[in-house]
C-alpha cells in the first residue's frame, strides 16, 4: 500500500445540555444515534465546502451508492472517495458533510476532519461570515495525522488582553487564563491542572473573532492524551463528551480502553452525572460575558471530512506527507479565493492523483448520544 496521511477515527460523542448554571449536573438520555439511525437523524449537505477543500460533498443517495457512508446495527462509517484519479476540471474528491436535523440550545459539532458545533443556514454561504453571531465549537479538529486534537471556539469580536489567575474548580486547583471582557463579546478560557501543567496549553490565538487571525479561533490542546492522529487510532479511538450550560462549556476525553472511563458513559446509561467525571480537558465559562446565548445560538451537530482547504492546505508542508495540497487561500474577508504561487500549483497535486492514499480516510462512529435535563 502506498503511504497515506489520513487514518481512521473511532468516536463516541456525548452531547449534554443544561438549563441552569452548575459545575456538573444530572442529565437524561434524549437521543441515541447508533448505526443506521444516522440516516434519519442527519441531513446530507451537497454544498460547496466552507473550508475550500479539494472535496465535492455528495447527497445521501450518492454517498450510499459509492460506499462513502455505511451503517449496520452498531456502526456508522463516513469516508471520502479512494478510487478516482481527479483532473484539474473535477470539482473535487467526493466526500460527505452531514448536519443534525435537530438543534440544541447548548451544544453542537463540525470536522476538519473532526466534529464541530455551529448553527448554519439551510444553504451554507461558503465562508465564515454567518458564524460571527451564531458561534462554533470545534470538538474534534485536526489535520494531516498531526496530534493533538484542537478544541476551539469561533465567535464574535473579542479583545486580546490576557489575565492569568488561579482558582479551584472541579475539586482541583487550576490555571485560569482569560481575556479582559466587555459586554460586547464572549471568550472562553482553559483550565490546566497545576499538577500537570505541561500536558495542556492554550493553542494558537487568544481572540475568538472569526474575522481576525485567519479565523484561527481561540483553542486549547491536550498534548500526550492520544486524542487525535496515529496514536488515537492505535488505541482504538476514544470518547468525547461535551457539556454546554448557559454559563459554561466543558469537554472531556478518554481513550477507548482507558480504565477511568465513567461506567455510565461507556455503557450508554439513561441517566448520567457530569460531577463524577473529574476535571475536563477544556472548560469554557461565561465569565463576565453574559449571556452565553448571545454568542452561541441553537446549534447543529455537523460532521464532515475535507481534504486540503483553509487550514490543512496551509499547514500541509509541515505534515511530512508527499507532494502539496492544491494552492488556494482566503483573503481577510473570507469571501474571495486567491491563488497561491505558480510553483505550488505546478507541483503534482496529492489529492488529485493518489486516491489509494485515502483508503483509511474515514470516521467510524460507535454512537452519538444527546442528554438533556429532565425539565428540558
Amino acid at each position: 500500500m502506498k503511504p497515506h496521511c489520513i487514518k481512521p477515527t473511532v468516536i463516541s460523542l456525548f452531547v449534554l445540555s443544561s438549563l441552569s448554571y452548575t459545575l456538573g449536573a444530572t442529565y437524561f438520555l434524549k437521543e441515541n444515534i447508533v448505526g443506521e439511525s444516522f440516516y434519519s437523524h442527519f441531513d446530507w449537505e451537497a454544498v460547496a465546502d466552507p473550508n475550500h477543500g479539494r472535496v465535492n460533498y455528495v447527497d445521501q443517495d450518492t454517498s450510499v451508492a459509492q460506499n462513502l457512508t455505511y451503517a449496520n446495527f452498531d456502526t456508522f462509517i463516513l469516508r471520502t472517495d479512494y478510487t478516482t484519479v481527479l483532473s484539474a476540471e473535477d470539482p473535487g474528491r467526493n466526500s460527505v458533510r452531514i448536519r443534525s436535523k435537530n438543534t440544541y440550545t447548548t451544544h453542537v459539532a463540525i470536522t476538519w476532519p473532526g466534529i464541530k458545533e455551529t448553527k448554519e443556514s439551510d444553504k451554507p454561504k461558503g465562508n465564515y461570515a454567518h458564524l460571527r453571531h451564531q458561534g462554533l465549537v470545534d470538538i474534534v479538529e485536526g489535520i494531516n495525522d498531526q496530534p493533538p486534537n484542537s478544541i476551539t471556539l469561533h465567535t464574535t469580536e473579542v479583545f486580546d488582553v490576557l489575565i492569568t489567575t488561579e482558582l479551584t474548580i472541579y475539586g482541583e486547583r487550576m490555571y485560569h487564563a482569560r481575556h479582559a471582557t466587555s459586554e460586547r463579546f464572549y471568550h472562553f478560557l482553559y483550565f490546566c491542572p497545576m499538577t500537570e501543567p505541561l500536558l495542556c496549553r492554550i493553542s494558537g490565538q487568544l481572540d475568538c473573532n472569526t474575522l481576525v487571525n485567519s479565523n484561527a479561533g481561540c483553542g486549547v490542546t491536550n498534548p500526550g492524551s492520544s486524542d487525535y492522529g496515529p496514536e488515537f487510532n492505535v488505541k482504538g479511538g476514544g470518547w468525547y463528551v461535551v457539556e454546554r450550560a448557559p454559563d459554561h462549556i466543558s469537554i472531556w476525553f478518554w481513550s477507548r480502553h482507558d480504565p477511568s472511563i465513567p461506567h455510565e458513559l461507556k455503557y450508554g446509561s439513561f441517566e448520567v452525572d457530569s460531577r463524577k467525571w473529574g476535571v475536563p480537558v477544556a472548560y469554557f465559562p461565561n465569565d463576565t460575558c453574559n449571556p452565553m446565548s448571545k454568542y452561541f445560538e441553537e446549534n447543529n451537530i455537523i460532521i464532515n471530512l475535507t481534504l486540503c482547504g483553509d487550514w490543512a492546505g496551509t499547514a500541509y508542508g509541515q505534515s511530512g506527507c508527499p507532494s502539496t495540497c492544491i494552492g488556494t487561500k482566503l483573503d481577510s474577508t473570507y469571501e474571495t479565493l486567491i491563488l497561491m504561487s505558480p510553483l505550488s500549483r505546478s507541483v503534482l497535486d496529492f489529492v488529485n492523483n493518489n486516491p489509494d492514499a485515502f483508503v483509511d480516510a474515514y470516521f467510524d462512529f460507535a454512537a452519538i448520544r444527546v442528554y438533556q435535563p429532565v425539565a428540558y
